[in-house]
């Protein structure tokens, strides 16, 4: 029997853990980024490094295919004007989702000129001025919503009631770290570049009162793609900590 390549077992994998997903209220969440082997994406926040190799760009373009969506912050549209599109890599364009709870998007970012859909912004301002005709703004309402953060329990459920059954989440550090706190993260796959950086973390403090907060990759795979490291796996949470989902108190302010 062949092995099969890299590409083939994400795929089969990820393929495995959407179609066994539980929840009908929230899409299946995919973690993926790059980062140093010291845990760094970047020197210093806002600014730009291209970590991955040209096989693992094509695995993070295969992934995008993958998805029916695709989501980053603000801070990542500000400092990387992503397409967010799937051009190393033969297949569909996910949906473009942006967390911008102060409507900072501009008019000239490219992902608001997507080639064949309108982006979504997820705000909680409420919508003064248009974005254009490829842009749909998603006012976050409700007496409960915090005048300074997307709250994500609710925007994953709307994201959910509008077709998205899957969602790749590509950053930055805020949103990352937003969605492993919030217990929203089920799968992770992380590219590990051969250098040491030492600069901003792609992962924040996951403390909450408890100091046992605490999550774990199982089953957890890698495999080599170029000079990179893949590592992929399931979110796996402590029961305690389910109820942060639940109350849904995490959200992000960008």
């Amino acid at each position: 029997m062949t092995p099969i390549n890299l590409n083939q077992q994400i795929e089969e994998w990820l393929h495995s853990r959407a179609t066994t997903f539980q929840a009908d209220n929230r899409p299946f969440i995919t973690l993926s980024y790059a980062q140093s082997w010291d845990g760094s994406i970047t020197t210093r926040s806002g600014e730009v490094i291209n970590f991955s190799g040209e096989q693992a760009m094509s695995l993070t373009h295969q992934l995008r295919s993958l998805h029916d969506g695709i989501l980053v912050g603000i801070g990542t549209v500000l400092s990387d004007d992503p397409q967010l599109t799937v051009r190393q890599w033969t297949g569909l364009n996910p949906q473009p989702i942006v967390l911008d709870s102060q409507l900072r998007t501009p008019k000239s970012a490219r992902i608001c000129h997507h080639p064949d859909k309108q982006c979504w912004i997820l705000t909680i301002k409420p919508v003064s001025a248009s974005l254009g005709e490829q842009v749909d703004i998603l006012p976050m309402q409700g007496t409960d919503v915090d005048p300074q953060r997307v709250p994500l329990v609710a925007a994953m459920s709307l994201l959910r009631e509008r077709g998205i059954k899957t969602l790749m989440v590509e950053g930055g550090a805020t949103v990352i770290t937003a969605f492993l706190k919030a217990r929203l993260a089920d799968a992770l796959v992380l590219t590990v570049a051969p250098r040491l950086v030492g600069g901003y973390k792609a992962v924040g403090s996951l403390q909450s009162e408890r100091c046992d907060d605490q999550l774990r990759i199982d089953p957890l795979h890698c495999a080599s793609a170029g000079k990179d490291l893949i590592v992929w796996g399931d979110l796996q949470y402590d029961m305690a900590d389910e109820e942060n989902e639940e109350n849904g108190e995490n959200g992000v302010d960008q």
